[in-house]
């Protein structure tokens, strides 16, 4: 687009697209201190045109995501890598930036302050992947990560990520489907031996305002 510049707020969009794995234009709206989806949709139309970010419908009946371009990716991280959304993840991954969200205004935890998952890989570099928490924040002079499961994995590798968090973090806490669920009965369980565990229900995640 020609005449067209990239403003503070602009560059705070790209960042944001770029260290949570998906992320939605309610997401950025919410994450980027506009008043209103409008106004929001409006500067993403701009950046589009001007082929910084690459906007995907990839599941019918989610919202569309978005993603840096190599032009953008190259101008914020000095690398044009292409990355990949894992279909099977997109649920999960849109849980996770609503769960930013709601520690945003719940707890008033600035999103500066978070480190993502995928940032925390990054810092590890190129050896063994290890398992990092969906996100971590710091708070008071302790860090707390926030750990986000819809589908019960296998127990010995959800015990084994429950133990490193005790070991890690001062609390974790853990996103699940319902209270009811084979997910949060078996971290009730492991409370008894690891008391820093915290479950919230994924309902009321959801119910927090955007804007």
């Amino acid at each position: 687009m020609r005449g067209f510049r990239l403003v503070d707020r602009d560059y705070l969009i790209l960042r944001e697209i770029d260290r949570w794995r998906v992320i939605t234009g309610k997401h950025i709206c919410g994450m980027t201190g506009f008043t209103g989806l409008r106004a929001c949709d409006r500067r993403l139309h701009k950046l589009y045109v001007a082929g910084f970010i690459e906007r995907k419908k990839v599941i019918y009946g989610l919202p569309a995501i978005y993603k840096l371009t190599p032009q953008a990716k190259k101008l914020l991280v000095g690398t044009n890598k292409k990355e990949c959304v894992r279909i099977e993840q997109i649920a999960h991954d849109m849980a996770v930036a609503d769960t930013a969200i709601y520690f945003n205004r719940k707890y008033n935890i600035a999103f500066s302050d978070m480190v993502t998952e995928k940032q925390l890989h990054k810092k590890d570099g190129f050896g063994v992947r290890k398992h990092r928490p969906d996100f971590i924040f710091d708070y008071k002079d302790k860090c707390y990560c926030v750990e986000i499961e819809l589908s019960m994995k296998s127990k010995d590798r959800f015990s084994k990520n429950i133990i490193a968090n005790f070991t890690d973090y001062h609390k974790q806490f853990w996103i699940v489907p319902d209270m009811n669920s084979s997910i949060a009965v078996f971290l009730s369980n492991m409370n008894e031996s690891y008391p820093n565990i915290k479950i919230i229900e994924l309902a009321e995640v959801k119910s927090i305002e955007y804007y």
